[in-house]
């Protein structure tokens, strides 16, 4: 029969990163339903030079502000 020694590790609390308001949240899914709605207002000679028709621009100024692409939540 071995023993086998049992040790413990202290626990050691990390600090939590503060949970941000309902305020701060709600701001920073401003930009993309603005940019969304600008999009579906352009001209569609505007639409054209970037490539996108006006069906495209309104399918996505329909989407949910929280189906935003990653890089416009950076």
């Amino acid at each position: 029969m071995s023993l086998v020694a049992i040790t413990t590790v202290p626990f050691v609390r990390t600090p939590a990163r503060s949970p941000r308001s309902l305020l701060a949240r709600l701001a920073f899914l401003l930009p993309p339903r603005r940019e969304r709605a600008r999009l579906a207002e352009r001209e569609p000679r505007r639409l054209d030079d970037i490539g996108r028709s006006r069906r495209e621009a309104a399918r996505e100024a329909g989407l949910p502000v929280w189906d935003a692409p990653a890089h416009w939540l950076r």
